[in-house]
């Protein structure tokens, strides 16, 4: 487009390049070989040095081209001077070429909110950086290395970088970064990609596909999972169960062909896991709310935790919601 971009479209396409910047921190830290990892609430809970400088770069690059938005970060981490080499000032330069929907072209600064996620997937980041190491030092028949050099693989599928962007409590625009995709082609390959989105726009960086109607494939959690997770899997009679981390690469799953609903009636997802997968989802015409069906809020104010669970659907999101047991909804509370 010619002229001034309008605010949203500048900020997603700083958000893009952040989140590729971000994927580049995420890739150097795993091949260090020293994650730097603490725990925050439990061995499930994790967090890695990966998670913090990405933050950091994240937070930092944005805010200093846009301070008057609100970012919301997962990490509680120390306000510190940022080093000038962790700013990434680019901006994607297709998403600036792209026409603003008519609906968001007057907006402020101060009237969006940034939910940052800077590594969705930490479990299956630090196991996969543990299947690397022991691939490395271990003097293991090859049919034995190439099986654990497959694991780390599919676990470094699972993980991304999250950006959401928010107006008046819901998610319009995202950005995912998958840091590792390719990382199968091994050396020399180009790795990552990112994808990204607008109400109204559409989404990009991948090819829609839809599962056949006649098939229902359930994605869920696969670390955290207890008895109403799983009582509400089932309960949707599926053909199938793919179990992985990260709900960034649940929503991949959905808009890439591979399953028909994302379940997980349990609390542990936050606002920053959400709410960019969410806008993307939603710019295809898919929807995400809880368990109940109620959508969502992402104001500066609302607590972090998704309480009621997620529920997400490329199509059919009515029918989903009908199976979810009464034991389910009682074990939960919506939002």
């Amino acid at each position: 487009m010619s002229g001034n971009p309008a605010v949203v479209m500048r900020l997603v396409a700083s958000a893009y390049s952040v989140a590729e910047k971000a994927g580049a921190i995420v890739r150097k830290v795993l091949h260090s070989g020293d994650l730097g990892i603490v725990e925050k609430t439990g061995a499930n809970d994790l967090q890695t040095l990966a998670d913090r400088l990405a933050q950091k770069s994240i937070c930092a690059s944005l805010s200093r081209r846009f301070p008057k938005v609100t970012i919301i970060g997962e990490e509680d981490l120390p306000c510190e001077e940022v080093q000038e080499d962790m700013i990434e000032n680019g901006q994607a330069e297709e998403i600036l070429q792209k026409s603003c929907p008519k609906e968001y072209e007057a907006l402020k600064e101060e009237e969006l909110v940034v939910w940052v996620d800077p590594l969705d997937g930490t479990k299956e980041y630090t196991e996969a950086s543990s299947c690397l190491h022991l691939q490395a030092v271990d003097q293991k028949p090859h049919k034995e290395l190439d099986k654990t050099h497959s694991t780390a693989i599919r676990l470094l599928d699972n993980v991304t970088v999250l950006i959401g962007i928010a107006y008046g409590g819901r998610a319009i625009a995202g950005v995912i970064n998958q840091p590792f995709y390719n990382y199968q082609l091994g050396s020399g390959a180009a790795l990552g990609r990112t994808i990204w989105g607008v109400l109204g726009l559409g989404a990009f960086g991948f090819q829609l596909q839809e599962v056949p109607a006649d098939k229902r494939i359930v994605t869920t959690t696969r670390s955290h999972s207890n008895k109403t997770v799983t009582d509400c899997v089932n309960a949707m009679e599926p053909h199938d169960v793919i179990r992985v981390g990260g709900a960034g690469n649940k929503i991949i799953q959905l808009i890439e062909g591979k399953a028909s609903a994302y379940v997980f009636a349990s609390p542990g997802c936050k606002k920053w896991d959400t709410c960019g997968p969410e806008a993307i989802l939603h710019a295809v015409g898919g929807k995400l709310t809880d368990m109940f069906g109620n959508p969502y809020r992402y104001n500066a104010d609302v607590k972090h935790m998704n309480s009621a669970g997620v529920l997400a659907t490329l199509r059919n999101h009515d029918y989903y919601v009908s199976r979810v047991p009464q034991s389910v909804l009682q074990a939960l509370r919506s939002d």
